[in-house]
């Protein structure tokens, strides 16, 4: 009977790799423009969407389009965020405020199938003290395009077709079960939804916790019965 209580308990530990490993197990990521708030030399993903983030005067406010996981994967601007060099030109005015504001439309592994992203660039954008980056994102890159839920779907034009739709592994639209979650970044409603942190769902730490206790249980069984 010791030997049931070893395989039970080797049954426990073998089970719950098993149960881990089967969460990577999904799509890619989603095709989105993700929202990013200048940071000292670096970027810092947007913990608010453009509609509600009111940036001040000599702020930078970027935009990338990118396949991505999640927020914690999303892919940056890959121009740094130098106020200076995006807005030197612009002199301040009273009554208004400046956005350096830069556009990357990624590269052409992340455009849609039949697309090639055009180039990136900045501007400088004059707009009210009151205006979110929204409002300085329209003042420099028309037409924007959003969706029925106030997710930003293109930047001057780009995409012209779809909006946060699932991709494959192998880098192809795929159908999505279900919509994706606009990430704060990406939502000009401000969703407070962040796209998921890429880890185990938490319906698969419960299906771990289940296989535990019926493990646990089986070897408290052999015991008793070998006693």
């Amino acid at each position: 009977m010791r030997r049931a209580g070893s395989a039970a308990a080797l049954l426990v530990l073998g089970a719950v790799p098993a149960v881990l490993g089967a969460a990577p197990a999904q799509a890619a990521g989603y095709r989105y423009w993700s929202f990013w708030e200048g940071s000292g030399s670096g970027w810092s993903y947007a913990a608010q969407g453009p509609s509600l983030a009111r940036p001040d005067d000599g702020e930078v406010q970027g935009f990338r389009f990118a396949v991505s996981e999640d927020s914690r994967n999303a892919a940056k601007p890959r121009r740094a965020p130098v106020f200076a060099e995006i807005c030197g030109d612009t002199p301040a005015k009273s009554g208004t405020k400046r956005v350096a504001v830069v556009i990357d439309p990624g590269t052409a592994s992340d455009a849609p199938d039949g697309t090639a992203p055009p180039a990136q660039r900045a501007a400088c954008a004059r707009v009210a003290p009151d205006a979110s980056a929204a409002q300085a994102l329209a003042e420099v890159a028309e037409p924007l395009r959003y969706d029925s839920n106030g997710m930003l779907c293109g930047i001057t034009g780009y995409p012209a077709a779809g909006c946060g739709e699932q991709v494959s592994g192998d880098g192809r639209s795929a159908p999505a079960s279900a919509a994706p979650d606009p990430s704060p970044a990406s939502s000009a409603a401000g969703s407070a939804a962040d796209g998921g942190s890429g880890g185990p769902s938490a319906g698969v730490y419960v299906g771990v916790g289940a296989v535990l206790l019926l493990g646990i249980a089986a070897v408290v069984q052999a015991r008793r019965r070998r006693g």
